[in-house]
């Protein structure tokens, strides 16, 4: 069974066979973390694509997590500063976590083991934080989950 897709201000990508949905406010670099990903991945020799900038359709297809991109933007992705550049994309790609801004400094650096989010009003997703900026964005996700990339 299918839910009606929630529009949501995201950015997804594929790395191997696992979907990352990158959440945060505007300006917190969502789509470099994204592309930096990608890029990592290709360099590895692991499959890598991007999903959706900006703007994700998700919805829950039989109790996974499924992120589609608005046809208007396919293949679109910002780097602040830079404009959008055309990338490789798929049009749909299962999502298995959620990269959420970690705190570089006070009580919540450290975020708890466990953590979840709920996104589109009732999909849940498990929490990787990263800090924006980060230069190997990708090393730090598959250090902290190591099926990313499988």
């Amino acid at each position: 069974m299918m839910d009606k897709p929630s529009n949501i201000h995201a950015t997804a990508i594929v790395i191997g066979k696992t979907g990352l949905l990158f959440l945060g406010p505007s300006g917190w670099g969502k789509s470099m973390l994204a592309f930096t990903c990608i890029n990592e991945a290709q360099r590895m020799g692991i499959f890598s694509s991007l999903v959706a900038d900006d703007q994700a359709l998700v919805s829950e297809v039989d109790g996974a997590v499924i992120a589609t991109c608005p046809a208007s933007i396919a293949g679109l992705l910002e780097l602040r500063g830079t404009g959008l550049v055309r990338v490789p994309y798929i049009v749909n790609a299962t999502i298995h976590y959620a990269i959420l801004p970690g705190s570089p400094s006070g009580e919540k650096r450290l975020p708890p083991d466990g953590e979840r989010t709920t996104i589109a009003g009732s999909i849940e997703l498990p929490v990787i934080r990263l800090l924006a900026n980060t230069p190997l964005p990708l090393a730090i996700l598959m250090a902290k989950a190591p099926d990313i990339g499988q």
